[in-house]
């Protein structure tokens, strides 16, 4: 069975080898969308079930295919990839020195022999951000790459160390919960 990545985000490849799962990588083509005014919970399921679907309708036989969505809220207000590095500052002034949410959405699409099954799991994780001053989120914007990260940050690089706390799940606010996708691999006998 061919296990596929709908992803180009080389987190989630890496926590997918981290667990010894054998995978191909084929990024999805859906554009992310997210509404003002509807459910933050059923809008990242969905785009993670989106971005799985695009792939699946685009190969063919017996696969799995891995779908996965990342959104950082505060305040209700949703944090995606800064477009620049001013966005990049404002958005790590705003969830400095206070707790943010990450919901990270998992969606696995399994065909085999003319089967067809699909996952959908949400991960909510409460993250707290120490203060941070002008000249440490400045340092940081200009060192890393903020660029490709909702929320303008990654908590395994540099900015572990402003990492006050987390509550939930750490790999899932990497990018994906690999505990997830190994149990519906392993339950559905595909690993």
């Amino acid at each position: 069975m061919k296990i596929i990545l709908a992803s180009q985000s080389p987190r989630r490849a890496a926590l997918l080898a981290l667990a010894n799962i054998e995978f191909e990588v084929l990024p999805s083509r859906y554009e992310k969308k997210i509404n003002d005014g509807y459910d933050i919970e059923e809008q990242s399921k969905q785009v993670a079930y989106e971005k799985a679907l695009d792939v699946f309708n685009n190969t063919q036989g017996d696969r799995t295919i891995i779908g996965a969505d990342t959104i950082v809220v505060k305040d209700n207000k949703v944090y995606g990839k800064p477009k620049d590095r001013s966005e990049a500052i404002k958005m790590l002034k705003n969830l400095q020195g206070d707790v943010h949410t990450i919901y990270t959405s998992l969606a696995i699409l399994i065909e085999e022999k003319e089967k067809y099954k699909e996952f959908k799991e949400i991960v909510k994780t409460n993250v707290i951000v120490h203060q941070m001053t002008d000249e440490e989120i400045i340092e940081y914007v200009d060192t890393e790459n903020p660029y490709d990260k909702a929320g303008a940050y990654a908590i395994q690089s540099t900015f572990a160390k402003f990492i006050e706390e987390i509550e939930g799940n750490y790999m899932s606010v990497i990018g994906l919960p690999i505990d997830k996708v190994y149990r519906i691999l392993k339950d559905n006998e595909i690993i």
